[in-house]
């Protein structure tokens, strides 16, 4: 049996790779020195009620970790894949409140939980571009759930002078230890219509995906590095 197909049957293997990969990422970050970018706007958020976080999912690795858990819960998507739900554990892990979305099923009772936990004052969060791309793609779901909540829309981005790219769709940014890093957090100012046309909800995805680059951009001008994905 592969180590996928492991994954997939054992919840407690998931949270064994969780495990591993989470005392790993809480070394990089004790031991980055982290420039901050926006955590005090979304705590005057947070103050106000729950809001909708989004990030590129190449850069996603250590936002469980920077998510400010004690201005209020966060419960944030995992697909059902394997590395998903290594990730999901993961997000356990730190006290947040995972939902895994199946794949290629319906997900109306995650939908139906979505609403309810938000109704609750709890956070949402997911990658912009989906558990598996097209990389730097704006995917429905951050759109659908910032028009059909109304809550605020936020990005989160890091980056650091040691990382390594991984070999997967979206090349996703992983941390070494001891090196300088920035995270930075940024409120999407445009509108999100209720009821858009095709034409308004296309150029909202055409503005999100600009501002999620340009939040990108942000966490690697803070360390002089040029910007990637």
């Amino acid at each position: 049996m592969s180590l996928r197909q492991r994954i997939e049957k054992s919840e407690r293997l998931a949270a064994l790779l969780a495990g591993l990969a989470g005392r790993y990422l809480a070394f990089c970050n004790r031991t980055t020195q982290w420039q901050v970018e926006g955590l005090q706007d979304l705590q005057s958020a947070l103050a106000n009620g729950p809001v909708l976080l989004v990030m590129w999912h190449s850069r996603s690795a250590m936002g469980a970790l920077h998510w400010p858990v004690a201005d209020g819960p966060l419960s944030s998507l995992y697909a059902s894949s394997p590395i998903g739900r290594v990730s999901g554990a993961l997000q356990r892990r730190v006290g947040l409140q995972p939902l895994e979305m199946a794949d290629g099923k319906s997900n109306r009772a995650a939908s139906r939980m979505i609403l309810k936990r938000v109704q609750e004052g709890v956070s949402i969060g997911m990658t912009g571009d989906g558990p598996l791309g097209p990389a730097l793609q704006v995917k429905d779901a951050p759109l659908d759930w910032a028009r059909a909540t109304g809550i605020p829309v936020f990005c989160y981005a890091f980056a650091t002078t040691k990382g390594r790219r991984l070999k997967s769709w979206d090349q996703m940014l992983v941390p070494k230890p001891y090196g300088q890093g920035a995270y930075v957090f940024a409120r999407f100012e445009g509108e999100v219509p209720r009821k858009p046309s095709e034409a308004e909800r296309e150029a909202v995805r055409s503005a999100v995906r600009v501002w999620m680059n340009e939040t990108t951009g942000r966490a690697d001008a803070l360390l002089g590095l040029p910007a990637g994905p």
